[in-house]
């Protein structure tokens, strides 16, 4: 009976702690899905092994069986419970596989000190940031071969929100000489309980391959377009997502970064 209780002691708040991580996210990770379901199997194997030594032992010392039937009746839901959990392993492995097989797969990543959870889309290459001050970043397989690859970054930064969207203006001129501001698309949401300005840019890029800080000449880029979010977190301060390159590329995976914008989650 002790080794019953020694199992139970440490399956069941693993699997009520899992519970109680699940309420907590909308949409709880499957690695830690099969994090869980590992640990407990090696304890159920565990405790199994040790189940059949002691009723080995038992019967070769004392020889008495009757008074076994407990322990057995345990050891037989142990091992039920582990074939189970097995089983349902390799169905998720099998679910993980499939989602790859049909470009479903996301790649997921946080802001916000890991408070907010996004999911990049299928095809988008995670990369080491070009610059220090970006905590994410994302190369975006360009839709023409001649073309520069798009580039998405996150990362928190200071300055209002309206300072931030005048210089992202200040970085796109367009070809009639008419001002950016009255060509970009501006809209407000509430996701995941923060507020988030999405901004839609095109035109004729200033791009800085060395970043904004590192003192370089700018690149002119004709035809290029640029979509951002800014989401303003109660406790972490503003956030901002951007995603640019050239049009057709950017036109390419543009349903892709709204559905990234909009389902973001809260991790809390």
């Amino acid at each position: 009976m002790e080794i019953s209780h020694h199992c139970f002691s440490r399956v069941f708040p693993k699997l009520l702690g899992f519970k109680k991580n699940c309420s907590r996210s909308k949409r709880p990770r499957k690695r830690q899905i099969v994090s869980v379901l590992l640990e407990t199997s090696v304890i159920l194997i565990s405790s199994e092994y040790k189940f059949q030594q002691t009723l080995t032992l038992r019967q070769r010392t004392l020889g008495i069986f009757m008074n076994l039937r407990l322990e057995r009746r345990i050891y037989s839901w142990l091992s039920r419970l582990r074939s189970g959990l097995v089983v349902v392993f390799f169905i998720m492995l099998s679910m993980s596989s499939m989602h790859k097989v049909h470009g479903d797969n996301t790649t997921e990543f946080t802001i916000a000190n890991g408070e907010l959870s996004l999911g990049a889309p299928d095809g988008w290459k995670r990369v080491q940031p070009r610059s220090r001050i970006v905590e994410t970043e994302f190369a975006i397989k360009p839709t023409k071969p001649d073309d520069q690859p798009g580039r998405m970054t996150s990362m928190g930064a200071g300055g209002s929100v309206e300072a931030n969207i005048s210089r992202w203006y200040g970085q796109f001129s367009q070809p009639d000489g008419s001002a950016t501001k009255d060509r970009a698309a501006l809209k407000t949401l509430r996701i995941a309980g923060c507020k988030v300005t999405l901004i839609d840019i095109s035109g004729t890029f200033k791009d800085m391959p060395g970043g904004p800080f590192a003192g370089g000449q700018s690149i002119d880029r004709p035809d290029y377009r640029m979509m951002a979010a800014i989401v303003e977190t109660i406790d972490n301060g503003n956030y901002f997502l951007k995603f640019y390159g050239p049009a057709a590329t950017v036109e390419a995976s543009s349903k892709g970064f709204k559905k990234m914008i909009e389902g973001m989650v809260s991790t809390k």
